[in-house]
């Protein structure tokens, strides 16, 4: 059975596992090679209950978003969708009309997160959170989300929003990637907002033949304890943290099926305390 955590102060739950979709549909342009198998995991993926899809405009020039569409076929009722405005688009003006391109590509009536992909010094936050507003008021979107913001930005956009609540902020986060630790993830705690970590396995660092021999061998040793894998380790630890969901990518079967055991399962203090200590 898939754990679930709330979003933020909202009152819906999520997969701790959801699906990241970057680099299906192409990278930064679009490419339609291999769609058949994207498509194909991410369904397994929902099979598995990972019912949390996240994407954006910007993935494959918009056709990420058209995938994940194929993909949730007949799926869109029982799925959390999330995609992501571009920092370029944070105009009032440029948010509502990526919001409609968005719906178009994902065939979808409303998006259940809909998230500031980056920050953009040049147009106020209050305007982009305005028009943010709108959307959840014209019932385009059901929450509010940013993405890749320090603790300022993460606190002048909450006190930019006057009607709705901010209920997460995504950033890379993993064993390999704990800057968010300093001070990022103790305010998310204080203020009840989601984490949604992206490159939980650090970019392919850890599932790959790293650098990092001693590490490895740590979480190779822990894993064997488990009778789980070394990925499946790393995303446990992620999400044994209270604010923290995690979006792997996983373009095939095999991987998709990996990540789904990283859940349902709890690693013994001392070994956390081993992670947190070996990859300082």
């Amino acid at each position: 059975m898939m754990e679930f955590k709330r979003l933020g102060k909202s009152t819906v739950k999520i997969p701790v596992l959801g699906l990241g979709t970057w680099g299906m549909g192409g990278l930064s342009s679009r490419s339609v090679t291999n769609d058949h198998e994207a498509v194909t995991a991410l369904r397994l993926g929902l099979k598995l209950e990972m019912s949390f899809v996240d994407t954006a405009e910007m993935y494959g020039g918009g056709h990420t978003e058209e995938v994940v569409a194929q993909a949730l076929e007949g799926h869109h009722d029982s799925v959390f969708l999330a995609t992501k405005v571009s920092g370029e688009h944070l105009s009032s003006d440029g948010v509502l009309k990526s919001c409609d391109m968005s719906l178009k590509r994902l065939e979808a009536k409303c998006v259940d997160l809909y998230q500031v992909h980056w920050p953009n010094s040049r147009i106020p936050i209050s305007e982009t959170m305005k028009a943010m507003e709108r959307l959840v008021k014209d019932g385009k979107i059901r929450y509010v989300g940013v993405s890749n913001f320090s603790v300022q930005q993460t606190r002048e956009a909450q006190e930019a929003l006057s009607t709705v609540e901010l209920v997460s902020n995504q950033v890379e986060y993993s064993l390999m990637q704990r800057s968010i630790e300093e001070d990022l993830l103790p305010f998310a705690e204080r203020e009840k907002i989601s984490i949604i970590a992206y490159c939980p396995l650090a970019r392919g660092l850890i599932p790959g033949n790293s650098n990092h021999e001693e590490r490895m061998r740590l979480m190779d040793q822990i894993a064997s304890r488990y009778g789980k894998t070394r990925v499946q380790v790393a995303l446990n630890w992620l999400v044994s943290k209270e604010p923290v969901v995690v979006i792997p990518k996983a373009a095939n079967l095999a991987h998709v099926r990996e990540n789904a055991g990283a859940q349902g399962w709890k690693m013994l203090q001392q070994d956390v305390d081993a992670l947190n200590n070996g990859f300082r």
